[in-house]
């Protein structure tokens, strides 16, 4: 069905030009302008162009939406209702955000610069499936009674936390955001959501749908803005209960700063990756491979925490894997975000592709060998793309093998032994996600065991589904993982209630 929703090229575009977009703070119900009235432009990475611009919020915006948002945690609006209530409520969101997926995917196509055959055909669904399926949990959890002693009843139950603050980053607008608030909201709390500045389209509608939807006014409040204003004030803010986070290590550090100078909220950080994909010798589907290593590290740009960027592969089968990977590469286009045919768009600024192009010089200079990409393409269009870059020969001390580069680099490093590739993978200071490929059973036991990693794929590349956790060791997450019941877990607070009864 998704399929059918995806517009041909000329009707993208017609439909881009058309769209009403909703560009100011989503505040206790409502769209209001920021208290300083001062706003910020948003630009298409495809062309370098102008957007619109969007209410730039403040302290003052981020008072008035926790204000909001405490009222409705204190006056029981939405966590006294039923979790029947509640799942009805979110799953006609869900509804909406599906019935909306082509607008809602045009949106984040010319704010992100992603294809829009991802996010209409992929992005938008999920979207929905995520809010869904918590929804769908909010009526199935139960409480326990503990064995306590004989004229005694001890229930534990667990309450919402409160108000819940999040920051979600620009890769995945909507999708991240449904990972926040699909296990906050169907727990009973209340949220003020900070979108990325750079992609701050799509959530504000999605937050009128939710409107729409029956979530009473202040339960969902979205405040758009810098991060070293919004995102600070939401991390030291202290009525907010719990904060959750997901982007870099580096700014999720500052999260921990602003909770222990403060309130000591509880913090929930999902953060980066240099995640490896080991191939071992035994491998003989190439091709299906070599399909699963472009989507790790090229889909979405390789705009993507768990993305696959270094390619730990047995030095027997290297030749022969990176043709595989060359061929299919070949189907993999480059270009307009909003040609259904594209594969890779635009990374989400100048920045970030400066910053992508100056590790594809550092690699060169470190010594490793560019096998394919490594340039700026398609400048006359003013947008900013880099088309798959492969190095080889990297040895895993350089820096283009250690340090996140968020962006369509894949650095391949040979190895000999098992142990040799495991010591590989491992040896770096993040531990989000990881694959491996061979066909001995007993090779991806032990490997799998071994590795690092939050999350490891055997024979895919994949970071499961909503059923499981996604979450990080080490540098790539701290305090709790996104998806599963395990994510409503950590947006509750345990109590325990201890009855002592009468003596007959």
């Amino acid at each position: 069905m998704t399929d059918t929703l995806i517009p041909a090229i000329d009707e993208a575009r017609a439909e881009a030009e058309r769209l009403d977009l909703r560009t100011r703070l989503f505040i206790d119900g409502d769209f209001r302008d920021a208290a300083s009235g001062r706003r910020f432009t948003t630009e298409n990475p495809a062309t370098g162009r102008p957007i619109t611009e969007v209410a730039e919020g403040g302290p003052a915006d981020v008072d008035a939406a926790v204000t909001a948002a405490r009222r409705a945690a204190d006056d029981g609006r939405w966590s006294r209702l039923s979790p029947g209530d509640r799942k009805q409520i979110l799953i006609r969101w869900a509804d909406l955000i599906e019935a909306n997926a082509r607008e809602l995917g045009l949106i984040e196509t010319i704010d992100a610069g992603k294809p829009i055959a991802d996010t209409v055909g992929l992005d938008m669904p999920e979207t929905a499936a995520c809010i869904r399926w918590h929804a769908e949990a909010a009526d199935k959890i139960y409480g326990q009674v503990a064995p306590s002693p004989e004229g005694t009843v001890a229930t534990i139950t667990r309450e919402p936390v409160g108000v819940v603050g999040a920051v979600i980053p620009w890769n995945y607008p909507a999708q991240m955001a449904a990972w926040k608030l699909g296990p906050a909201l169907a727990t009973g709390n209340t949220v003020v959501i900070k979108p990325a500045s750079t992609t701050s389209l799509s959530l504000l509608r999605i937050a009128e749908l939710g409107a729409d939807a029956g979530i009473p006014g202040g339960v969902l409040n979205v405040v758009t803005g810098p991060g070293d204003t919004v995102g600070e004030a939401i991390g030291r803010h202290p009525d907010i209960d719990a904060v959750a986070f997901t982007g870099s290590t580096e700014v999720g550090r500052r999260f921990l700063h602003y909770s222990a100078e403060t309130n000591l909220k509880r913090v929930l950080l999902e953060l980066g990756g240099k995640s490896p994909q080991v191939v071992f010798p035994d491998v003989t589907d190439f091709e299906t491979i070599a399909s699963n290593v472009a989507i790790a590290i090229f889909w979405n740009m390789g705009e993507n925490c768990s993305a696959g960027s270094r390619l730990v592969v047995h030095r027997s089968v290297k030749a022969r894997l990176l043709e595989a990977v060359a061929a299919e590469l070949e189907a993999w286009r480059v270009g307009d975000p909003l040609d259904p045919a594209t594969r890779i768009g635009a990374l989400i600024s100048r920045g970030q592709m400066e910053k992508v192009l100056g590790y594809i010089d550092l690699g060169r200079s470190e010594g490793a060998r560019v096998v394919t990409g490594g340039s700026r393409i398609l400048e006359e269009s003013g947008g900013w793309f880099v088309p798959p870059t492969i190095f080889d020969n990297v040895r895993n001390d350089m820096r283009i093998a250690r340090e996140e580069i968020f962006g369509p680099v894949l650095s391949v490093i040979e190895f000999e032994t098992e142990a040799e590739a495991v010591a590989i993978a491992n040896d770096t200071p993040y531990g989000l996600a990881a694959s491996l490929y061979t066909r001995d059973l007993n090779v991806a036991h032990r490997v799998a065991r071994d590795l690092r990693a939050g999350v490891v794929g055997v024979n895919a590349y994949s970071e499961g589904d909503m059923t499981t956790p996604f979450g990080g060791y080490k540098l790539s997450g701290f305090g709790g993982h996104d998806k599963s019941l395990h994510a409503h877990d950590q947006y509750t607070e345990l109590k325990t209630i201890w009855i002592q009864l009468a003596e007959r």
